[in-house]
């Protein structure tokens, strides 16, 4: 009966409310939606409810004790980063960017452009940048750089610096990759024995076919038993122990699996075969299963110091155990399969983007997070020049790669060229450091947040009489099924209920309804109107009336229905 209550009054309240005020519903409706979105929250947290009769109520004060929002634009949102914090700098804030020569950069950016301006789909919506870095590519195709300063000018004119990091944490973390190039065979013998593997024809991705011309390197992957069956890929085991050999997969071959588990962890390799020439190949697809860092299982096994672990630390062990180097490439049951690419000896390799990767200034990011071609500043102290020195490192990248352990919004894993020396500076990388992402001017978060809707001002006065905001009674509330059969008691005693009243009727209606939240008002039972006293009949009218049945009334009835 409440709410029935309510919703009539605020009816009436609406209609009447029309009939003073000019404005027109809708009006109205804006004016106290502002102030209802960011006021709800914490009215339904102090354990208040908001009726029809206190919302029109409300609308009509605040329309008249405030002057009207003015109009804006449509909303447009601040920046969203899954997982991620950012705050935004000046330019001079950012430490180490007076010290970088930002024309490589550049250079490296101007490479991504070309299919960021080519792209005609949309960007996925969890991505914070989305089709952002159009205009600034537009910018810097159109113009001929050639100098550190009008480089500089051209990031700073175009993008805001954001200081990014995963929430709860004031740095982010870095590691190095690289290209190998190791000694290999067209053919098998006995020195070059072990298969480097393109992707099989019985392999599936669900979403992807088999035409296209590289596969995600995450998620789930098939093959295909008889007709339908779809069972998980082979592991890493299997394919060692021959699943899918004699198949004619084999793009080249190779002296160890160690040479062949470090290309596949780099995720591209050249390959110099016994003529001189190079064989170049990348990343094509994976068979499904999760990377396990085999250096992660050395640590556990106190094989390794936490401390002293790289890649070259890996590379001994499997040397000289390989028995037990074995066992542990298997703990890692992912495994990569290649295609040949048509490269130059001396071209870079290319990343997931795409573009050629430039040393010292491409990236792998997280791509469910991030977009190709994103520039970030990254400074911090990094082991360069040998495994125990603070190397500064303060240089601009560009997101050009990416990777299956490349997870967060501040994480990247720096491409440092090809070969053992490149090798040896990549895989003594893992530290932490400081990003800070070049965001578009169009997507600056202080200025998209001036278009933001605010709250109209606090209800008036009259309001807070209506509608006090206290808090709910400490003291538990008397039941009101209990408070009900009180007053049905009081009322019976009073002759309130007749007795021919069937006893349904007699059973207060609180008693049948379902309990009410603690927080709600009990509602007070109302009293029955008094039952209307019995008459002793008219003895002399009764006498003269004669005595008639049913029947016949009911006859007389229907014959004056039918007059």
């Amino acid at each position: 009966m409440t709410s029935l209550r309510a919703t009539r009054t605020g009816s009436w309240l609406g209609r009447k409310a029309d009939n003073k005020e000019s404005a027109t519903p809708g009006a109205r409706a804006g004016r106290f939606g502002a102030w209802l979105s960011a006021g709800a929250a914490g009215l339904v947290a102090a354990g208040l409810a908001i009726t029809d009769v206190e919302a029109r109520t409300a609308g009509r004060h605040v329309s008249h004790d405030h002057h009207e929002a003015p109009k804006r634009g449509p909303v447009v949102w601040p920046l969203e980063v899954p997982g991620g914090q950012y705050a935004p700098l000046k330019w001079s804030e950012v430490v180490g960017w007076a010290d970088d020569d930002p024309l490589p950069a550049f250079k490296t950016f101007r490479t991504s452009c070309k299919p960021i301006a080519a792209q005609k789909t949309p960007i996925a919506d969890s991505k914070a940048l989305g089709t952002s870095l159009r205009d600034p590519c537009i910018a810097a195709r159109a113009e001929d750089i050639s100098e550190s300063a009008k480089a500089r000018e051209f990031f700073e004119k175009n993008f805001t610096p954001l200081q990014i990091s995963r929430i709860g944490e004031d740095a982010g973390f870095v590691t190095g990759y690289y290209e190998p190039i190791v000694d290999g065979s067209r053919v098998q013998t006995d020195v070059y024995s072990v298969p480097v593997y393109r992707r099989p024809s019985n392999l599936f991705v669900r979403g992807y076919s088999q035409a296209n011309a590289s596969m995600p390197n995450k998620g789930q992957v098939f093959r295909k038993v008889g007709r339908r069956k779809l069972v998980p890929y082979y592991d890493r085991a299997e394919i060692e122990d021959g699943a899918i050999a004699g198949r004619g997969l084999e793009v080249v071959w190779l002296k160890s699996q160690t040479d062949l588990l470090f290309i596949q962890i780099q995720g591209s390799a050249r390959i110099k075969l016994e003529d001189g020439s190079i064989v170049r190949i990348n990343y094509d697809a994976h068979n499904g299963y999760p990377y396990t860092p085999v250096g992660r299982v050395l640590i556990e096994r106190n094989i390794v110091p936490k401390d002293q672990m790289s890649m070259q630390k890996i590379r001994e062990y499997m040397e000289q155990s390989p028995d037990a180097a074995k066992e542990l490439r298997r703990f890692n049951r992912s495994y990569v399969f290649f295609r040949e690419v048509k490269l130059a000896a001396d071209d870079e390799a290319v990343g997931a983007q795409g573009v050629p990767l430039t040393a010292g200034r491409s990236i792998a990011v997280d791509r469910s997070l991030h977009v190709y071609g994103t520039p970030f500043f990254i400074e911090g102290n990094l082991p360069i020049e040998s495994d125990t020195s603070n190397t500064p490192f303060r240089k601009l990248m560009i997101a050009q790669d990416t990777g299956s352990a490349i997870i967060g919004p501040a994480r990247a894993d720096i491409y440092f060229g090809a070969g053992a020396d490149a090798g040896r500076v990549a895989g003594r990388l893992k530290n932490p450091a400081r990003f800070v992402m070049l965001l578009p001017n169009s997507l600056d978060p202080v200025a998209r947040g001036k278009t933001m809707p605010l709250p109209e001002d606090r209800p008036s006065a009259t309001i807070a009489k209506l509608f006090p905001q206290t808090e709910p009674s400490k003291e538990a509330p008397k039941e009101p099924v209990k408070e009900a059969a009180k007053e049905v008691s009081k009322d019976s005693a009073k002759g309130g209920l007749s007795k021919d009243q069937p006893a349904a009727a007699q059973t207060p209606a609180a008693a049948t309804a379902p309990a009410v939240a603690a927080t709600a008002p009990v509602a007070q039972a109302v009293p029955l109107p008094e039952a209307r006293p019995k008459t002793a009949p008219d003895v002399a009218s009764a006498a003269t009336v004669k005595p008639d049945t049913p029947r016949r009334k009911r006859h007389h009835r229907r014959t004056r229905h039918r007059q």
